[in-house]
């Protein structure tokens, strides 16, 4: 008796619901790609070393080709093509727009998406490698070049728009007031 290899499962992505049948090896980056039409979530180097793939899994950053896609069932799933409301750009693509945060463009839906959730992980308080203090009572980190590049440092780059990027991200932090690494570079 031979063992299924394939089942039934429900995805939540970008606030629909889809219900596939597929094979247990079956990544959620394949899925969302070939099965699903959502062409915005990259293939790089499909062994979770570049970042192209990055989608929000529950909010949290996850490379979709390393995450099997029947794990990813009863979880919120977020891509590129989810991140805008409407016809409004959500902040971080707005600025990456704006700021020329992308060359080619192939590892920007992957930047933008790892963006949105390095902006929720120093809201959130969570330190990184480059925090100065990650003692509870320090706060939220501040989220300067320095913390950005850390944060980002999961996605790759081949054109090297790495400068823009970095703007892109701390303009779209911004609260009001000062751009957070304008002093860093002497310019706003």
């Amino acid at each position: 008796m031979s063992l299924p290899t394939s089942s039934a499962i429900a995805l939540h992505i970008n606030g629909d619901d889809h219900e596939l049948i597929v094979d247990y090896r079956t990544s959620l980056l394949d899925v969302l790609r070939e099965r699903l039409g959502l062409t915005g979530t990259k293939k790089g180097c499909d062994h979770g070393q570049c970042g192209a793939c990055t989608v929000l899994t529950n909010g949290r950053r996850t490379l979709s080709c390393l995450r099997l896609a029947v794990t990813a069932e009863g979880c919120d799933i977020t891509t590129i093509e989810g991140l805008a409301d409407g016809e409004r750009l959500h902040p971080v693509q707005q600025a990456f727009l704006d700021l020329d945060g992308y060359q080619c463009g192939y590892c920007t839906p992957g930047q933008i998406c790892s963006a949105v959730a390095v902006l929720d992980e120093q809201a959130a308080g969570w330190p990184s490698a480059v925090t100065r203090d990650v003692r509870p009572e320090a706060g939220q980190p501040i989220l300067n070049a320095d913390e950005i590049r850390e944060r980002m440092s999961g996605n790759l780059c081949r054109c090297g728009a790495y400068v823009s990027i970095v703007k892109a991200i701390a303009r779209a932090a911004r609260q009001g007031g000062e751009d957070p690494i304008a002093e860093a570079w002497g310019s706003g």
